[in-house]
């Protein structure tokens, strides 16, 4: 089917990468805390939606030139970073509110920029170019028909599959801010800790080396 193997062990392989923790998934426990169980969806989704960039470019073979091109990477590199520490110290200088999701304004006038800072935190990272560079094609047929059509196959149903898991973080952040943080005490100190995770994490992908 698709030109691909070993589908089902695939599946797996997949669920598992998702569930291990990354910084997509502190930033959707960090917003899910903070602001409740629609702003960390929403989250999920950007994060998702920037996952498709990789999966295009992996497919389109895009992913190669990041992979065999220093300069490339580089920019990618230092961009990304930038926009790493940009969101850290964003979550440092706003507190969070663990009851703000219930406010259908806030929700209107944030949405958006929620959305665009997942979508680019997934979508500037050289790293996950290059992941998917590494994992797709072992689940690829040598015999394939159309192997672009199979890689795109295999990156949309690892991003469906990592965004049900992101939309799980989400709402199980929410829950325990809900129960652990009176007045949204919890889901500030997940911000906060967020954002120096992000700040950090920021400083290491500038400090990558390619071939890392």
């Amino acid at each position: 089917m698709f030109g691909v193997h070993d589908f089902f062990l695939f599946v797996l392989s997949g669920l598992l990468l998702n569930i291990t923790p990354g910084q997509d998934v502190f930033y959707i426990v960090s917003r899910g805390a903070s602001h409740g169980w629609k702003i960390g969806s929403v989250a999920a989704l950007g994060v998702g939606t920037g996952c498709f960039v990789h999966v295009f470019a992996a497919a389109l073979g895009l992913s190669a030139i990041l992979a065999t091109s220093a300069m490339a990477f580089t920019v990618v590199k230092f961009v990304g970073a930038a926009y790493l520490i940009w969101v850290g110290l964003t979550m440092w200088r706003k507190n969070g509110n663990g009851h703000d999701a219930e406010n259908d304004e806030f929700f209107r006038v944030n949405v958006r920029k929620i959305y665009s800072q997942g979508f680019w935190t997934n979508a500037l990272n050289p790293k996950v170019a290059l992941f998917f560079m590494a994992f797709l094609p072992q689940f690829v047929a040598v015999d394939a028909p159309n192997k672009p059509l199979a890689f795109l196959f295999l990156g949309v149903v690892f991003t469906l599959n990592g965004t049900l898991v992101n939309l799980a973080y989400a709402w199980s952040a929410a829950r325990v801010s809900a129960r652990l943080g009176k007045g949204g005490a919890f889901g500030t100190w997940a911000k906060r800790a967020a954002g120096t995770l992000f700040i950090g994490l920021g400083i290491r992908l500038a400090m990558a080396d390619p071939v890392s």
